[in-house]
């Protein structure tokens, strides 16, 4: 493989690759901030962008089934821009279905360094949760894809065979193993499931966490707030049901922001109210109109987006003690028994009827969510990426 010339930190050229899901989240926001910011300090940086929601009927689904094995016609234009922007570095967030990870061979091919970013359990978890059925599930380590069709991970048999399939293409041709040179964990939880379970080494992963926009001031109060706040996918690893059970047991009013405007959780009299948030700003506002943010999940979370989100608002967290959410939300926020309503019905109450802890957990938060300024995380990125380009090709 061809070595490229040292380039130096601050003004190497920076690639982005990123599929765009039909639900966009935390992550998907985090990529375009990181991109910005990147700009704003004075990098080239590029992103090369498909989006799923291009997707529609029949059609939509075999053109995912075909990109997730090998997207031909992305691998051709990425292999165009790699010789026309000579980047520096690639770095590599979502691939799957309209980009796949034969990008990472064109790299290879080139000479460019590879930086992955891992924002899931998608190395070893064929649909990138480890969450199944309603249950925490690992039957897919260790190259058992076959597991995700015997099991049916998508509730869709066709899908199901479609995600298991990629997943084995890419670890039986090593796409990532062979052309990636630093991989990027968003938490610490995560970094030590790649090396326990993917079997990386160690030194080949580093942890920086996904950028958060911090906003000028944090509330004034937040005990002022007026409802209990959910924001995210209605997946069923987020617990929303829980959630719903917790708000109505304790009799606090729940605002859900998720995209949708109904849930089969939510029964007549409950008082839950369905957000709309179009933009930054309108989920900015969002945040700092409620008591307390609510982060329910059943799975094993790998960083805390929204937690940490509204932490940087001043807005106390209630999450479930699981995953990376107790690193993220450290002690700005109460945890709870995952999929407990009652218990979460308790804690959400401790903060709803608490006014000085309200303050102490939002100051607290505040304080904490300042490391998740992106500005920091450029500088570690950009040291990455200079590690990444000196490691032997």
């Amino acid at each position: 493989m061809p070595r490229r010339p040292e380039a130096k930190v601050s003004h190497m050229r920076v690639l982005h690759a990123n599929n765009l899901h039909r639900g966009i989240g935390g992550i998907a926001r985090a990529v375009e901030d990181m991109v910005e910011l990147q700009r704003q300090g004075g990098q080239e940086a590029d992103l090369f962008a498909r989006d799923s929601r291009s997707l529609a009927g029949l059609r939509g689904r075999f053109v995912a089934f075909a990109g997730g094995l090998y997207a031909r016609d992305a691998v051709r234009e990425f292999r165009r821009l790699l010789r026309d922007r000579r980047p520096d570095v690639v770095h590599a967030h979502e691939l799957y279905p309209l980009i796949s990870p034969w990008i990472l061979a064109c790299c290879g091919e080139a000479g460019v360094p590879v930086v992955m970013g891992c924002y899931d359990y998608r190395l070893t978890c064929p649909v990138a949760t480890h969450f199944s059925h309603g249950a925490a599930c690992r039957r897919c380590t260790g190259g058992r894809e076959h597991w995700c069709v015997l099991r049916d991970c998508r509730d869709s048999l066709p899908e199901s065979v479609a995600y298991a399939l990629r997943a084995a293409s890419a670890r039986r041709f090593r796409l990532h193993e062979r052309h990636v040179a630093r991989f990027v964990a968003c938490s610490e939880h995560l970094a030590r499931h790649l090396v326990e379970h993917a079997g990386l080494d160690a030194a080949r992963v580093a942890v920086t966490p996904p950028p958060v926009r911090i906003p000028a001031q944090p509330v004034a109060d937040p005990s002022a707030g007026a409802y209990v706040a959910f924001a995210g996918r209605f997946a069923p690893e987020k617990g929303v049901e829980v959630l719903v059970e917790a708000c109505r047991i304790a009799r606090l009013p729940l605002r859900l922001a998720g995209g949708a405007s109904s849930h089969p959780a939510v029964r007549p009299g409950d008082d839950v109210a369905f957000v709309t948030t179009r933009s930054p700003e309108e989920l900015a506002g969002f945040y700092r109109g409620a008591r307390v943010l609510a982060a329910p999940s059943l799975f094993e979370e790998t960083f805390g987006v929204v937690p940490a989100e509204a932490m940087s608002h001043g807005v106390p967290v209630v999450a479930s003690r699981i995953g990376a959410l107790p690193e993220t939300v450290g002690d700005g926020g109460l945890f709870a028994v995952p999929g407990d309503p009652s218990d979460l019905a308790g804690k959400l109450l401790l903060v709803w009827s608490d006014a000085g802890l309200a303050r102490d957990l939002g100051r607290a938060g505040r304080s904490r969510s300042l490391a998740y300024d992106g500005r920091r995380g450029r500088e570690a990125l950009a040291r990455i990426y200079a590690d990444a380009a000196g490691a032997p090709a």
